[in-house]
């Protein structure tokens, strides 16, 4: 791991606002001192943009404004890395616009991981079984298909 720039702190600290108690006792250490807090959020791309890791998920999903629920026959598809396909969806968030942020929970209400509406509400309802409702982005499979190189 290595630390953030300043940009970067600043990015993360503006993406993280809402936990703002752990972020305050942070602040008390110099950054050279400090070596992580908590639980990995997420890591910058080489364009500076910040990609959620799937880590972050039972933080963030509790308070997931849009979700997807997947039928349990997609849940495994989805945990190898693959898109949900419209056959495959349970219930989606009314509202939930096209390449909006979601959370994938099974129909048990078990958080799957991360995606983004590739449809809205209105569009899945009329597009054919076979298209992509959702990108998949993370899931907790990452775990154990990347176990060396997750940090």
């Amino acid at each position: 791991m290595r630390p953030l720039t300043e940009e970067e702190t600043k990015t993360m600290f503006e993406k993280l606002s809402k936990y703002e108690k752990i972020l305050k006792l942070a602040t008390n250490f110099s950054r050279d001192k400090l070596m992580s807090v908590g639980t990995c959020f997420g890591k910058f791309t080489k364009t500076k943009k910040f990609r959620l890791h799937i880590t972050a998920l039972d933080f963030l999903a509790p308070y997931a404004k849009f979700k997807v629920w997947v039928k349990p026959g997609t849940e495994q598809s989805f945990l190898y890395g693959n898109h949900v396909l419209k056959s495959g969806l349970g219930r989606i968030t009314e509202n939930t616009m096209q390449y909006q942020g979601v959370v994938v929970y099974s129909m048990a209400d078990v958080p799957l991981g991360f995606g983004v509406a590739a449809k809205s509400t209105q569009e899945c309802r009329r597009v054919d079984p076979m298209s992509i409702v959702v990108f998949h982005q993370a899931d907790v499979g990452e775990f154990i298909r990347n176990e060396e190189t997750l940090t």
